[in-house]
């Protein structure tokens, strides 16, 4: 069958184009945005890419389209693919009915660590011999000499095996990034209600997506359609103290829940700790080091433990951690093992991924695009980092972002940082500078912020002004005009002793 996918180089259909392939179809896609690194897993696949949404790419007809969410009414593709009556669905529905029938579907959800987990999760079952399916929107980094790891992990999504008739325990899983965008501009429901899981990851919840959500409640109340499908013997897993949640979860829930906590008497962050005397922590991560470089895993029911040295930082890794070892246990994977495959994790890209060392000048990619993930994420730099300078280079790019609901907690969320380089693009909604620069006048504590409206201006300013020893974070959900590699260009001109 030939598939053709309206908004391939997203992050879900890019990953949907890899399964369609694995299935056996014929696949092409378009889209208005190509960029690294989904276009070169895709190319490199063997997948036909087109720029932009022309009617003739759907000439001669495919057998099915498949409609990402991007696409709307008006457009000049859509408007013919209906008035001609091809068949299409939505990106979710074609998973759920070509792959997600047959498997048991462990969905990862949340506002924020999706990506994370769900790549820690697969990572950990495939390193525990279960040839499990998961699809994940992004690509994984790995660093390990395993063959089959490496080729398994070579692309963000893999189809795994069903389900044999000797009842092959080692196979049938599927690990899913569960996303609670919509579907298709046909199909306002959240992408994760397609996919029926058996186990749920609950990571965490907070206001997104203000251009297609009202309210928190909004996603709260599409949270718990997922809900209502996971059945009675089933698992949810989610931490302890995430009030959003259990708001969610007393509208009601038949299925067992495992809680979370990350423990350590040092941290100030009060939602990270096991205080919740109602519904106490099943599972608990116990800091060795601050930065979350080494901690204990200890499921308290069965009085099992293991240690976790990573590369990873942040508490909020050890929290995506956790979660990711209790789900996998929950299908056969012992703690002792799960953590020795979380020892020997590499990360995603785009994730704190050190792209490049010049004159002894860190440049990371991250991306972060919500204020609760800017925070976090300095969080884990500034600890792990301990005794470099931090800069961030951050665009606010999200749709949320764009109509300013954040814009009163952004000068905070990026307190850590020792210098904060805010882009403002053409035509933003709202007044950027004016914002940081109120924040600036009222809060001494946030550090040095300042407003860019061009990127060659950021790059120049941080090429003048690093130095040996610094470690830059660019965050963005995007291409960022390219200003990864330019900047490393551009630090690159610099003498090899830098002032």
């Amino acid at each position: 069958m030939h598939i053709h996918i309206l908004g391939i180089c997203g992050t879900f259909m890019g990953s949907l184009a890899l399964l369609a392939r694995a299935l056996g179809h014929t696949v092409t896609g378009s889209d208005a945005n190509v960029y690294p690194p989904m276009s070169t897993q895709l190319e490199n696949a063997g997948v036909t890419l087109e720029e932009g949404y022309l009617v003739a790419h759907l000439q001669p007809a495919p057998d099915l389209v498949v409609v990402g969410n991007a696409m709307k009414r008006g457009m000049d593709v859509i408007e013919y693919m209906l008035d001609t009556g091809l068949r299409y669905t939505s990106g979710p529905q074609f998973l759920s009915e070509q792959v997600l029938q047959s498997r048991h579907v462990i969905a990862v959800a949340g506002t924020h660590g999706k990506t994370t987990t769900t790549t820690m999760l697969a990572w950990i079952l495939h390193y525990a011999g279960i040839d499990t399916g998961f699809l994940i929107g992004g690509v994984p980094l790995v660093d390990t000499t395993d063959e089959h790891l490496q080729q398994v992990f070579a692309h963000s999504s893999y189809l795994g095996t069903e389900n044999n008739s000797e009842g092959d325990s080692k196979a049938g899983y599927f690990v899913i990034e569960a996303d609670e965008y919509d579907s298709a501009f046909f199909d306002k429901r959240s992408k994760f209600v397609h996919y029926r899981p058996r186990t749920a990851i609950l990571n965490n919840l907070e206001f997104d997506h203000a251009d297609i959500f009202a309210d928190l409640n909004a996603i709260q109340t599409q949270f718990h359609h997922m809900v209502r499908m996971i059945p009675s013997t089933g698992k949810i897993i989610m931490p302890a103290a995430a009030i959003s949640l259990e708001d969610t979860l007393a509208k009601g829930v038949w299925t067992p829940i495992w809680r979370t906590a990350v423990v350590d008497s040092a941290l100030t962050n009060a939602s990270t700790q096991d205080k919740n005397p109602t519904n106490p922590s099943d599972w608990q991560a116990e800091l060795i080091s601050q930065d979350g470089g080494q901690f204990k895993v200890v499921f308290a029911d069965k009085e099992e433990s293991a240690v976790v040295d990573w590369s990873m930082s942040g508490i909020h890794n050890v929290n995506n951690a956790l979660v990711a070892v209790a789900a996998a246990y929950n299908v056969g994977v012992s703690v002792a093992t799960a953590c020795a495959a979380l020892s020997a994790f590499a990360g995603i890209k785009r994730r704190m991924e050190l792209i490049g060392n010049v004159h002894d000048i860190l440049v990371f990619d991250d991306f972060a695009h919500h204020p609760t993930a800017i925070m976090t994420t300095l969080d884990g730099a500034k600890k792990k980092l301990a005794g470099r300078r931090i800069w961030a280079i951050i665009e606010p790019r999200s749709n949320t972002m764009k109509m300013g609901i954040h814009q009163d907690s952004l000068a905070e969320s990026a307190a850590l940082a020792d210098y904060t380089l805010w882009y403002e693009p053409t035509g933003l909604e709202w007044g950027l500078k004016e914002v940081i620069e109120q924040a600036n006048a009222a809060n001494s504590h946030i550090g040095n912020q300042q407003v860019m409206s061009s990127v060659d201006a950021i790059i120049e300013h941080v090429r003048t002004q690093a130095q040996a020893g610094d470690a830059i974070v660019i965050m963005s959900n995007g291409g960022f005009e390219g200003i990864h590699q330019r900047l490393l260009v551009a630090l690159q001109r610099n003498s090899s002793d830098p002032q």
